[in-house]
């Protein structure tokens, strides 16, 4: 199966690069670096320094990973991380995040899964350890790293029932994958059983890193800087919408009973798709502003009723700066998004009824009390504006959330405890 697997990726790769360079057309970062994703590295000088290598496909996973990767630095202070994407946003995340790193952490583009081309990268960089975030499972990716003897690790791995149906029905491609797998770090126990069930042998419940990321000081300070920009508006955040949820979000926004002076902030999780909801929110007739356009010393208007979050890297400086936050990519049927980092802050969390990607800390956040379901756009703009006209109850939702963070600490260093016998 794997022979025809890898005969459909190299019949397919015309296409794949055509698609890449009109991606490039609105993301230019999609045209950088393709000698990268081919497995090239011309002749450029080996490092010397035992290399960990740490795959994140795009933006949640780079961020997902920080508490990782600084604590593998940190343990193996000899090291230095090879960090690869499949994204530009991942990498430009990963830029900003981990330059303070310096040579120790560098990045690269993760080749494409012909065979021939992560076994060039394994060659170049010579890893001690393959680290893959969360459900990146790649056959001849796994393939070769059992070829040339480095063990694999699937880190914080989340792998729903829906997941599981997927790979079960790739048959032995993926069950051949799943046995060389050296270890799986799951973060909960259903997660545990459903990767054993596809035939993985050292599987260990470690819980998810997601709870040990530090708000940066600077993000705080970016966000108090934002809040001030809005003064003492209340403001609903809703943060990493997906195509199709911000004409629910705005159409609710319009006809819902907020506080007069309510503010909708607005940030779609894809960049690209920032001109499109911006047209989106002026042709529903509402006063918009983007997040790009205030200056330092700038201020939301008082007549501004939604603002646009066009930034990258600011995802904690909204949730800093906002009163209570929605979580998108689960109005519609998507899975959800990662609803720890309001909790962190403190922000009571409102999630809607698809959150099949991240079910069990959703379940779980909601029984502590610091997040709570919406059935609909509609019903999200309700209780949305029962908490904002309630601050005692908005201060007790956050407060909540807070302790339901901070309890689920720690997953990080049993990470780490996990892989330092293949280190060794």
């Amino acid at each position: 199966m794997r022979h025809f697997y890898t005969l459909a990726w190299w019949l397919a790769l015309p296409l794949v690069l055509a698609r890449l360079w009109l991606r490039g057309r609105r993301e230019p970062g999609y045209r950088q670096h393709w000698g990268e994703r081919l497995g090239l590295y011309g002749r450029l000088p080996k490092c010397r320094m035992p290399t960990l290598w740490l795959h994140a496909v795009s933006v949640g996973e780079t961020r997902a990973a920080e508490p990782l990767i600084d604590a593998l630095l940190a343990a193996w202070p000899d090291c230095r991380i090879v960090l690869t994407h499949m994204t530009p946003t991942g990498r430009a995340t990963g830029k900003s995040l981990f330059a303070k790193h310096g040579v120790r952490l560098v990045q690269s583009y993760l080749p494409y899964d012909t065979g021939a081309m992560p076994a060039s990268f394994i060659r170049h960089f010579a890893p001690r350890i393959c680290i893959l975030m969360e459900t990146e499972v790649w056959p001849n990716l796994i393939h070769q790293c059992n070829r040339y003897k480095v063990p694999v690790v699937l880190a914080n791995a989340r792998f729903s029932q829906r997941s599981l149906g997927k790979a079960q029905r790739l048959g032995k491609l993926i069950a051949d994958a799943a046995r060389g797998i050296t270890l799986v770090a799951a973060q909960t126990h259903d997660d545990a059983e459903r990767v054993r069930q596809l035939g993985v042998q050292g599987v260990v419940v470690t819980g998810s890193i997601k709870f040990d990321v530090v708000v940066p000081e600077t993000a705080l300070a970016t966000g108090a800087a934002l809040r001030a920009a809005i003064g003492q508006r209340p403001v609903l955040l809703c943060a990493s919408t997906r195509e199709g949820e911000e004409p629910l979000i705005l159409d609710a926004f319009a006809r819902a009973s907020l506080p007069a002076n309510a503010l909708l902030l607005i940030v779609p999780r894809h960049p690209q798709r920032f001109d499109e909801v911006e047209k989106m929110i002026a042709a529903h007739g509402l006063a918009v502003q983007r997040r790009s356009g205030l200056a330092q010393d700038d201020f939301v208007a008082a007549d501004t009723q939604v603002l646009l979050g066009d930034s990258m890297g600011e995802m904690f400086a909204y949730y800093a700066a906002c009163d209570c936050a929605f979580v998108g990519g689960s109005l519609l049927p998507l899975g959800g998004q990662n609803l720890i980092e309001p909790a962190a802050l403190g922000k009571p969390v409102l999630i809607g009824p698809h959150t099949f990607n991240f079910a069990l800390v959703t379940e779980q956040a909601i029984a502590a009390g610091g997040a709570a379901r919406v059935v609909d756009a509609d019903a999200l703009m309700a209780q949305a504006s029962v908490l904002l006209q309630n601050p005692a109850q908005l201060a007790s939702m956050g407060q909540k959330a807070l302790a339901f963070a901070s309890q689920h600490r720690g997953a990080t260093p049993r990470t780490i405890a996990a892989i330092q016998p293949l280190l060794r």
